[in-house]
Order: C-alpha cells, then sequence, then structure tokens
C-alpha cells in the first residue's frame, strides 16, 4: 500500500481578500490531494494529504506561484496525524485568536473585469460595482477578521443565485470573492438631486451625471474611501466655482483621465509614470507639464506638475464613458470631497450635510466604507518611485523592519498625519489622516487607529510623539498613552530614522542625515528645518545647521513668504529697498509694523528652516508673495528653475560655513547672506527669476554635499540620509543625488514612505524602540 503524509500548512501575510484559498484549493486538487483549507486571524491554514511526493511538491511552490495581489511572508507547515478523505474542501473560517493575517490594499478594476462591463452580452454590463478575486475594494470595507462576506460591507448584501453559484465554483474567477456581485443583488447606485436632495428618477444615474458633469455641475462621488468632488476639467467656470467653494485659493486640483492619450496632451508621461498610472494601485502621479501648454485651465496654476490619475473603479470608467457612449467629459477634476481642514467624507449622511455647499448633486451607492482612504500621491525621481501620500492601494500594506520593535504605536507629526503600528520586524504605516487642526481629523485618527490594530492584532506596551508641546498628535498621544510608557522623538531625528529603516539600515549604524523642511521643534527651543545631523535610532548629534533668522509672526510668516525675505534681509544686514519684490509686495503698513516687530524681537521665534529660505528667495525673486497652501512658494520656486534656459545656472551662489573651533565647539553654521546678497544683485540687475530660481538650487545642492564632506572628514561616515519635506523636491534631491554619489556617499532617499511628515511615524517608532527597556 503506497505511503500517504498529511501536512498542515499556515501561510501568513496579505493572504486574504487576493484568492489564495482558491489558489491552494485548484493546486491540492491538481496533486490529487484530500484535505481543506480556510481562512483564521492568523493566515491561511490548510491541511493536505497524499503521496509524500505530492505533499512536498504542493508546499515546495505555494509561495513562488502564489496569485498576483498576495504578499507571502512565511510558510510553516509540519507533519500531522493522517486523516483520511478523498475530496479537498473550502471550509468556513475560524474566529478567535490573535490577528496576524494581513488585509490587502483596494486594488483597481482589473481588465477582465472592464471588458464585461462594456460588454453588452454581459449580465454584469454596465455594473457599477463589478470586481472579482483579482480587483476591486478591500481594506476600506473590512470589518473584521478572517476576510469573508460577514466581516465586510457587503454583509447586507445577499447572493443572487447566479453569484453564488460563480462564489462556489472553484473553476470561476469569481470563487471566493467577497465582494462579489451583480445587478440583481446590489448594491445599487443613485443620483440624488435639488434642496432638498431627492433621488433622480431617471433609468440612468451614471448618465445623468454624466450630463450634470458636462453642463459645468460639481459632483460628489462616492469612491472605495470616500466621496471626490468631481467637475469637468475642461469647463473653466466649473473649476472656478470648485474652488471658490472650497476656499482652495491656488492649491492644485488632481485630474482624472479617461486614458493615457488624454493626459499626454498636457504631460509628459515616461515609462515609470506610464505604470504606475497604469498599474493596479492607480495613484495619482504628479506628471511634469509640457512647455507650451498650461493644461486645463485654473487647475493648478503656477504649479510646474499636474496630478493624474486614471480611472480606478468602475463608477469613474462609466463617467468617463465606456466605448460608444455618448461625448462627455474625459477630464475630471477629483478632489477630496471634504471642507478645507477636515477629513475625507465616507458616511452618506454626512455627506448631504457637509458637502451641501459644495456639490450640486450626489453620486452614491448603499455600501457603506468602513475605513476612509485618500488618494495616494506619487512622483517619479531618477527613474525610482517617490511617495508623497501613502494611502489607497499601500495602506496597510506593512514595512519590514531591520530591528525587531516592542508592540508600539506612534503618533506622527499635526501635518499630513499618519500614524504607525509595529511589532516584531512589521510595521504598518496608516492611511494620510491629515492635518491635525480640525476636531473632525482628530476623531479620525481615533478610529483609524482602532481599525488598523483590530485588524494586526498589535497591542501597543509603547507609545510614541513629536517633541513638539503643542502638536494635537503629541497631546492625544499622551491621553492615548495612560500608563504606558511615552517616547517623545525630536522631529528631524524621527525624518533621519524613518530614511533608515526603509533602508533596512540596521541598529548602531549611524549616517549623516541631511532633514530639510518647514516646520520642527528643536531641542533648544528654536525652530529647526536645516539641519545635518549625526544620527542613528539611538540618538543624534546636531552636525551642521541653517543660521537662525527670526520667524515674524509664525504662521504668519509661512502664509507670506514676503515676511520671511524681509527677515532674512535684515538678518543679512542688505538693505530691502522699494524696488525689490519682497518690499513692493508688502503693504505699507504691515512693512513698518513688522520692521519694530523685528527691532523688538516680538513673536519672533528663530528658525533655521530650509523651507522658509526657500519661501524667502521665491518673494525675493518676485515669484511667490502670498502662499495658499502648503509649500506654494518652493513649489512655484522648483517650477521656475525647471524653466530656466538649458545653458544652465552656472555655479550657482555660495553660502557662507561658520565652523566653531575645537572638537566641541557646537554645530556648523550655513550662513545665507551671501546667497541673499547674491540674489538681490541678480534682482537688480534684472535676471530672468527663473535663472534666479536655478542657480538657487544648485547653491542649495553645493552646500549639502559640502557639509557632508565636511561630516565625513571629521567623523568617517560615507552614507547620507535626504529627508524631510524640502526632498520631495525632485529637482532639489537629483542635484544633491548626483553630487554626493560623485564624491563616493553612498545617498539614502525615501521611496515607499514619503519624505515629508507623512513618514514621521515610522521613524518615531524606532527611535522609541530603541530606547525602551522593557
Amino acid at each position: 500500500m503506497e505511503a500517504v503524509q498529511r501536512r498542515r500548512v499556515t501561510v501568513r501575510g496579505v493572504v486574504q481578500g487576493v484568492g489564495f484559498r482558491p489558489y491552494v484549493y485548484t493546486r491540492a486538487t491538481g496533486l490529487g490531494l484530500a484535505g481543506h483549507v480556510t481562512n483564521t486571524p492568523e493566515g491561511v491554514v490548510a491541511e493536505v494529504e497524499g503521496a509524500p511526493a505530492a505533499v512536498s511538491r504542493f508546499c515546495e511552490r505555494l509561495a513562488a506561484d502564489a496569485p498576483p495581489l498576495a504578499v507571502v511572508d512565511a510558510v510553516d507547515h509540519w507533519e500531522v496525524p493522517v486523516a483520511g478523505g478523498t475530496g479537498f474542501t473550502i471550509i468556513a473560517s475560524r474566529t478567535g485568536g490573535p490577528a496576524r493575517t494581513l488585509v490587502s490594499p483596494d486594488v483597481a478594476t482589473c481588465a477582465d473585469c472592464l471588458a464585461e462591463l462594456a460588454d453588452p452580452a454581459d449580465r454584469r454590463h454596465r455594473h457599477p460595482f463589478i470586481t472579482c478575486t483579482h480587483c476591486g475594494p478591500r481594506f476600506t470595507i473590512v470589518t473584521g477578521l478572517p476576510y469573508d462576506r460577514a466581516h465586510t460591507t457587503m454583509a447586507p448584501f445577499p447572493m443572487c443565485p447566479d453569484c453564488a453559484r460563480e462564489y462556489a465554483d472553484p473553476a470561476d474567477r469569481r470563487f471566493h470573492a467577497q465582494p462579489v456581485a451583480c445587478p440583481a443583488c446590489g448594491p445599487r447606485l443613485r443620483l440624488l438631486t435639488g434642496r432638498p436632495p431627492r433621488e433622480s428618477t431617471g433609468p440612468d444615474p451614471v448618465a445623468e451625471a454624466r450630463r450634470l458633469l458636462a453642463a459645468g455641475a460639481i459632483l460628489a462621488v462616492k469612491g472605495l474611501g470616500g466621496y471626490h468632488l468631481a467637475c469637468d476639467a475642461a469647463h473653466p467656470g466649473a473649476v472656478a466655482e470648485l474652488r471658490r467653494r472650497k476656499a482652495r485659493g491656488d492649491k492644485p486640483f488632481a485630474l482624472m483621465a479617461r486614458d493615457l492619450a488624454d493626459a499626454e496632451r498636457f504631460a509628459h508621461i515616461g515609462r515609470e509614470e506610464r505604470e504606475l498610472l497604469t498599474g493596479g494601485v492607480r495613484p495619482i502621479v504628479l506628471l511634469r507639464r509640457r512647455a507650451g501648454t498650461d493644461g486645463p485651465d485654473g487647475v493648478a496654476p503656477g504649479c510646474p506638475d499636474l496630478g493624474v490619475m486614471l480611472p480606478y473603479t468602475p463608477v469613474h470608467h462609466l463617467l468617463l464613458g465606456l466605448p460608444g457612449d455618448p461625448p462627455g467629459p474625459r477630464l475630471l477634476v477629483m478632489t477630496s470631497g471634504n471642507l478645507a481642514g477636515e477629513p475625507i467624507v465616507t458616511d452618506d449622511a454626512e455627506a448631504l450635510d457637509r458637502l451641501a455647499a459644495l456639490a450640486d448633486a450626489w453620486l452614491t451607492h448603499d455600501r457603506p466604507i468602513h475605513v476612509p482612504c485618500d488618494d495616494s500621491v506619487v512622483r517619479v525621481c531618477d527613474g525610482e518611485t517617490l511617495t508623497v501620500r501613502r494611502s489607497r492601494g499601500y495602506a496597510p500594506l506593512p514595512l519590514t523592519l531591520p530591528v525587531p520593535v516592542p508592540a508600539s504605536l506612534a503618533a506622527g507629526g499635526d501635518l499630513k498625519n499618519t500614524f504607525c503600528l509595529g511589532e516584531g520586524r512589521q510595521a504598518w504605516l496608516s492611511a494620510h489622516i491629515g492635518d491635525m487642526d480640525d476636531l473632525a481629523t482628530q476623531y479620525a485618527l481615533e478610529g483609524a487607529e482602532r481599525q488598523l490594530e483590530s485588524i494586526t492584532g498589535v497591542t501597543p506596551v509603547l507609545l510614541a510623539a513629536d517633541r513638539h508641546p503643542g502638536y494635537r498628535s503629541t497631546r492625544w498621544a499622551e491621553r492615548a498613552a495612560g500608563a504606558r510608557p511615552l517616547v517623545r522623538v525630536q522631529h528631524h531625528h524621527a525624518h533621519i530614522a524613518s530614511t533608515l529603516a526603509e533602508h533596512g539600515r540596521g541598529a548602531g549604524r549611524p549616517v549623516i542625515g541631511v532633514a530639510f523642511d518647514g516646520t520642527g521643534y528643536g531641542d533648544d527651543g528654536a525652530v529647526w528645518g536645516g539641519e545635518v545631523l549625526l544620527a542613528d535610532y539611538a540618538g543624534f548629534t546636531r552636525f551642521a545647521h541653517l543660521a537662525y533668522v527670526p520667524l515674524p509672526g509664525g504662521d504668519a510668516a509661512v502664509q507670506r513668504p514676503y515676511r520671511m525675505a524681509l527677515s532674512h534681509l535684515r538678518a543679512a544686514g542688505i538693505d530691502r529697498t522699494p524696488e525689490l519684490p519682497c518690499t513692493a509686495a508688502c503693504p505699507p503698513g504691515e512693512l513698518a509694523l513688522l520692521e519694530r516687530q523685528l527691532e523688538r524681537g516680538l513673536n519672533c521665534v528663530p528658525t533655521s528652516s530650509m523651507g522658509r529660505l526657500f519661501d524667502a528667495v521665491s518673494s525675493l525673486a518676485g515669484i511667490c508673495h502670498v502662499a495658499g497652501y502648503e509649500a506654494q512658494a518652493a513649489i512655484e520656486l522648483e517650477g521656475a528653475a525647471l524653466g530656466a534656459s538649458e545653458a544652465g545656472p552656472g555655479p550657482g551662489y555660495t553660502f557662507g560655513l561658520h565652523a566653531p573651533s575645537g572638537p566641541d565647539g557646537g554645530p556648523v553654521t550655513a550662513d545665507p547672506a551671501p546667497v541673499l546678497a547674491a540674489v538681490v544683485a541678480d534682482v537688480r540687475a534684472g535676471t530672468d527669476p527663473a535663472l534666479i530660481a536655478a542657480r538657487f538650487h544648485t547653491s542649495v545642492a553645493a552646500l549639502v554635499a559640502t557639509l557632508c564632506a565636511l561630516a565625513r572628514e571629521r567623523h568617517g561616515l560615507d552614507t547620507v540620509a535626504l529627508t524631510g519635506g524640502v526632498f520631495a523636491n525632485t529637482l532639489l534631491s537629483s542635484a544633491c543625488a548626483r553630487r554626493l554619489g560623485a564624491a563616493g556617499f553612498t545617498v539614502l532617499r525615501h521611496g515607499r514612505v514619503p519624505p515629508n511628515d507623512g513618514g514621521l511615524a515610522l521613524g518615531q517608532l524606532m527611535v522609541a524602540a530603541a530606547h525602551h527597556t522593557p
């Protein structure tokens, strides 16, 4: 009698909601094995029984041949007693016990589903919720683990007989696809119009919505992770009205293009951008504008980039039109459905209330959104993906840590907030939460943190937060900590630690960390932001920084870059003559008050911020004097630099360096006064602002290279980490990396984790773990 063996197999990772159980079923039956497979909180668990050679083949390539959306972290298997039996089955999921499996992010509609969507002969023709095992909602509909329909927001929609047959058929693409549905079993799309809003009686809500968009209306459209506000991007009046209603200032809108050809009319799309736009994530991709075209009127005034995404849900494809549909908008503005400063709206009743002043109509549906999730934003820098906002399509995929950490929670910062949970060698960055100056955003943080704890099984014993005493995220962490220890982490140290963790840098291996951003609380109470630190997870030494200048009026100086320009001129001993653009931009009454404020030091915290220096030069060159959104002056300065002549800016300007004598004399100071003097000379000589902008970028890159060379000479370090929001500027990032690489440095830059405060929590987690003594 032939020998028989039975093995129990546990697979951990992103293995629920990605077709893993059907894959196991097909693999086992193909090898003639008996047994069963099920979802459990710790992962997919199978038992296989049969000929030992077949059992071995089953186990050997289980991870290598996994479904495309699966991410297998571990496969463990061991022999168990033979149980007998001849068939292989998928059995009901087992609940209870700690969660250790991972939930898949939401995935864009696949090609097979799109073909069915456009096929008049298919029973899901034009079905707004078409999905299968390989695509559709995942993270945003999960209410618990294991991942089964009963633990999703699809639970209220019983499958019709046809869907149930597909769901139970191992040969079908929808075998155990939890969001499976069709027109017979829901969910249902509807269009609400009027005041008060009432459901439209038309036969096709999408067709009517397309007509409204073409006529210039603004629609609230329910998506995977929240509502968007949409309008026809080719309708200047609609774009201007949406900008007015949202009090958006000049902040760019994101665009959704019907296809690549529509986007290519306005922007350059390289191979890497094309892959990002058409892949399964479908983030917003920042694309460089084509020379000679401004793109759709009013979408991104003064910005060198256009944020573009392609449709990623069936509703989006229907809104933009299937082949043969009547003409309609081919390019939509798609911006988060919220009031300025508030989190994205997910609840239908809230959408009718909170978006009433913004939308003319609501294209909505009855499938609840359990987890808010904004669109992700990425760009390409030197051929690599640089994440600007990590959210839909990426969250909640974990990051592998170079060193183990205790069960921890890091609260992040106050701008672009994300938090981070970690345990062992895994960390989970949350989806984008938002800016913490609104109470609704703080509530959103609390809800998202509870949900991420529930699906990761992490119960934190250690908390981390920023050292800034006024950060709302820090105060939240203080309340949440209770009796648990809370480690407060210096802002720029966290930025550098985030870079090290992303690159798998182990403990005790310090680097030269260049952390450039707008604002971070310094150890001396000043506002830091132009820092060169010698750092590892355990600590840092401040090696160099920009010279301090007054930050007159705090946020007032951030919002009015001309104030920073005038502060920098005064600190540099340069006369602010009337012909200088920053002087002309400052109202006369305010100019006199500002001078008295700077003389007396009233409400003038000192700052070493590189972000504020970018603001100052932007205003001094006449490019941007008032910022309607974060980093507008710096973004427009980068855009101007990109427009400089191909002959190049020349050698750039030069910072002064002041190095204290002796080994313990304190940090090196980089003085921008010579740079400002040269900029003023160029302005007075009538030099093109684009050339001034390019020369300034060159000077900052040269400063980085000089300071890093000095740090290597003194301390023997040859690895540099570039981090902080300023390094979302790809022109500067590329220039720094080139210079440092040519000088023999190893350069670490962000890719999967944002360089801005959206990546801060990961670094806080690592620093807190290094300081934690159980």
